[in-house]
């Protein structure tokens, strides 16, 4: 462990614990550091990363200094906190967790989102960022990140049936949680949602009067997109109708199209090359991800097999996300999600409604080893935390070549 490991870990045995009572607790002791930064607040099932990284990368390319606040992390803590799309120093994040272990008090022990969000507030507060782009962790009433009484823009991307253990059952009630960033007179932009989602985000808008926006069109084909998928240009309009929302900035149709241009965002259809191999990484962490990842190998490799290594966490739809991904006479490498309650392979193979070569390996480094042996195209996914692992395990592979 390093030493933000070692710092966040004693928070780990929190949990998650969905209140905002102890984060305002800590944030009213650092100064309020959240109502000096302007924020677009973000939520969503999926989408809502990409949507993050076309909006900083466009304001940021219109000259703000722009600071992106993400979860989960791939490899490093660093990349959750961002400032102009670079990473926070490892020792500037600890210096922010540090201070805001200094306002911690025994009979109010914060979880370990929480201390991060926190820590976030006051780097960003110190750091004196025009503008935030802050993504929620989990739902949208409750997080940790809905502390700001009017951000700038309210954003809801997608809204389907994922973390339905905290959220609720229903389409309608993971709504109402992920409704929860709507504030009073704040404008509003939504992504193309189930109509009994929709509803709710509308009723909720017009309740507090707030201006909404509707995105259903993908971006125009005369914009250039970096990041692969037809699901992207539905994002990147997101992101469009976003930054039309804000008055008073300067931004042009020039940093727009230069900013979703340039956009990068890793484990999302990342094609990446291990051993010499081309290797397709994509969290498809519910069924709706795992959709859009089907959809664009469909296109991709038109009647090709594929070999998959697939980890899911146990508290997903991994049923359904298999169900989705895999098709008869495709090769399988089941594993374990290291360092987080993991679906076993077994359960994996099990749940297998097609006929499938499977192949259970000691670990995911075994696994990548025999699937190169495959003449099929390689996919890594079911996780976003698997792809974490894949890339320290790429980067071992790659010091230990030299």
């Amino acid at each position: 462990m390093n030493s933000i490991d070692n710092l966040l870990a004693p928070y780990a045995r929190f949990g998650v614990d969905l209140t905002l009572q102890r984060v305002i607790y800590l944030l009213e002791k650092l100064g309020k550091p959240q109502n000096t930064v302007p924020i677009i607040h973000v939520a969503g099932t999926n989408g809502k990363g990409s949507v993050c990284a076309f909006l900083s990368t466009i304001l940021v390319t219109a000259g703000y200094r722009t600071g992106r606040y993400i979860s989960p992390h791939l490899v490093d803590w660093c990349e959750r906190i961002s400032i102009n799309n670079l990473p926070i120093k490892p020792e500037d994040l600890q210096e922010a967790i540090q201070v805001v272990q200094t306002v911690i008090e025994p009979h109010c022990m914060p979880t370990q989102f929480e201390v991060l969000t926190c820590a976030m507030w006051w780097y960003f507060a110190q750091q004196q960022i025009d503008i935030a782009v802050i993504e929620t962790g989990l739902g949208g009433r409750l997080d940790a990140t809905n502390v700001c009484e009017l951000p700038l823009v309210a954003v809801i991307t997608s809204i389907s049936r994922d973390h339905w253990q905290r959220l609720g059952d229903s389409l309608a009630q993971i709504a109402m949680e992920k409704a929860g960033i709507i504030k009073a007179n704040c404008p509003v932009v939504i992504g193309k949602l189930p109509e009994v989602a929709r509803s709710v985000i509308l009723n909720r808008a017009q309740s507090l009067h707030c201006p909404i926006t509707e995105v259903t069109t993908p971006l125009p084909d005369h914009y250039v997109i970096s990041l692969p998928g037809a699901h992207q240009r539905l994002n990147a309009a997101i992101a469009v109708a976003t930054i039309q929302q804000l008055r008073g900035w300067h931004i042009t149709e020039g940093h727009i199209y230069q900013g979703i241009a340039s956009t990068q965002w890793q484990g999302r259809l990342e094609w990446t090359t291990y051993r010499g191999r081309q290797i397709l990484l994509d969290g498809a962490h519910n069924v709706a991800g795992a959709e859009t990842l089907r959809q664009y190998l469909d296109q991709t490799f038109p009647g090709q097999y594929l070999t998959w290594i697939i980890g899911i966490l146990s508290t997903k739809d991994y049923r359904g996300i298999l169900q989705t991904l895999v098709r008869a006479g495709d090769y399988l490498f089941p594993v374990e999600v290291p360092g987080h309650q993991s679906t076993s392979p077994q359960e994996l193979v099990a749940a297998l409604s097609v006929p499938v070569q499977t192949e259970i390996c000691t670990n995911l480094g075994a696994s990548l080893d025999r699937a190169l042996t495959l003449d099929y195209p390689i996919v890594v996914c079911g996780s976003l935390y698997l792809l974490g692992e894949f890339k320290r395990e790429s980067d071992r592979n790659f010091r230990h070549s030299f």
